[in-house]
């Protein structure tokens, strides 16, 4: 699914000659950091109702990288930088990303795994 996300992020790019979709890939390498560098690498902090320095941090810079996951695109077709199907194709690579971040999360609280 992972593979798709990045696919797609690809295509909107390549099939519009316009390579500034591929900024919102950075955001896909920054969303999972806060889980490693503050929840020591588990995604179970952040469905926790536990609060402290550290795990707000985590929740909020995740949160925060996912909404500029969405927000990228639509500040560039705003800017008209990329046109409307591209940005189409980012919130579908996005959908899909989501999808494979909350199947990891469901695989690994599970211990059958």
């Amino acid at each position: 699914m992972f593979s798709a996300s990045i696919l797609l992020q690809i295509l909107a790019c390549a099939i519009y000659n316009n390579w500034w979709p591929m900024l919102s890939a950075l955001m896909y390498v920054l969303v999972p950091m806060p889980c490693l560098f503050f929840g020591g690498g588990s995604t179970q902090f952040l469905t926790s109702q536990d609060s402290g320095g550290w795990i707000n941090a985590a929740k909020f810079f995740t949160g925060a990288s996912a909404v500029g996951s969405l927000a990228i695109p639509i500040i560039l077709r705003h800017a008209e930088m990329i046109q409307t199907g591209a940005m189409l194709i980012e919130f579908t690579s996005f959908f899909i990303f989501v999808c494979t971040v909350l199947c990891f999360h469901r695989a690994s609280l599970e211990d059958d795994w």
